[in-house]
């Protein structure tokens, strides 16, 4: 099973040309399915199972247990994905003659809100004169996360020649290497002019990485979610923030003033309007809250 698995995520790097991180996602999620059918198989006394062998029944069995594991139902449906695709390579490769993931679902669940900071919390946060170089590549770096609604491996992933500051544009590569130009704000602009000119303190020569480490090499995933939850904390923000939360801010806070749903799906780099239709429930859960406290007919009164 595993053997099969590797070569999967091999036909996925060089054929599909999926990122780093899809590949990650795609292989601990068949990782888990090997541990649990290879448990099956020493629970039952079979010497072993294969991707051939295993049918719906037993699919369902383990969507049964992931949700008895109180896993949410986007998480099951993801791990099911990941095997369907598998089949689907396998059928390709024809060996196997049917995906036998056909009528096996996960089990719906609540939709979930993002939060997303205030915008005073923003100014809050993102309000820093501190020289020190560090603190300036902090300070751009979240300057153009709300700027532009970045995802967190968009950021990690610039170049400084994909900046293009005179143009107040940036060139990223989203999800499936779909490249796509997005506008920079002005104060995210001022900031990253300030982060560059004290840049080359930090950076290795020949690093190209818009954003470096201390030690002079391209910042990490791990290393941008730990600034930031250091800047929330330094800042005495009441919440805690991860950088997803910034990319939220951002779709929220544009659409609340825009209303324009396809704009931001394009700025967001969605391949579907669905998922940037959950922004619109954000949208009406605070008009909602505008009119309970301002529409004379929203709620009863309270006797005196």
């Amino acid at each position: 099973m595993k053997t099969i698995v590797d070569s999967f995520i091999h036909y996925l790097k060089v054929e599909r040309q999926l990122s780093a991180n899809t590949l990650s996602s795609y292989q601990r999620d068949l990782t888990q399915f090997i541990d649990y059918f290879s448990e099956l198989a020493e629970n039952s006394n079979v010497e072993k199972m294969t991707w051939q062998q295993i049918n719906s029944h037993q699919y369902r069995a383990y969507v049964a247990r992931q949700h008895r594991k109180n896993l949410s139902g986007k998480t099951i449906q993801r791990q099911l994905s990941s095997l369907r695709r598998l089949y689907e390579y396998l059928i390709k490769e024809q060996r196997v003659s049917h995906n036998p993931l056909k009528g096996v679902t996960a089990p719906k669940s609540g939709r979930k809100l993002p939060k997303a900071p205030d915008i005073e919390q923003l100014e809050q946060l993102l309000h820093d004169d501190d020289n020190e170089p560090l603190l300036q590549r902090d300070r751009a770096m979240f300057e153009l996360f709300y700027s532009s609604g970045l995802r967190l491996s968009e950021l990690t992933n610039i170049d400084c020649f994909d900046l293009k500051l005179a143009d107040h544009q940036l060139r990223v590569l989203g999800k499936g290497n779909k490249e796509r130009e997005l506008p920079i704000g002005e104060k995210a602009i001022e900031a990253l002019k300030t982060w560059l000119k004290v840049r080359s303190e930090l950076a290795k020569p020949g690093e190209q990485a818009a954003f470096v480490s201390r030690f002079g090499t391209r910042i990490t995933q791990r290393g941008v979610q730990q600034r930031l939850e250091k800047m929330a904390i330094d800042q005495d923000l009441p919440i805690h923030l991860h950088p997803h939360m910034l990319r939220h801010a951002f779709a929220s806070h544009l659409l609340e003033s825009s209303g324009d749903l396809r704009a931001v799906q394009e700025l967001l780099g969605h391949a579907d309007i669905s998922t940037t239709q959950i922004y619109t429930h954000l949208d009406f859960q605070h008009l909602a809250e505008v009119y309970d406290k301002a529409h004379p007919r929203a709620r009863k009164k309270k006797h005196s």
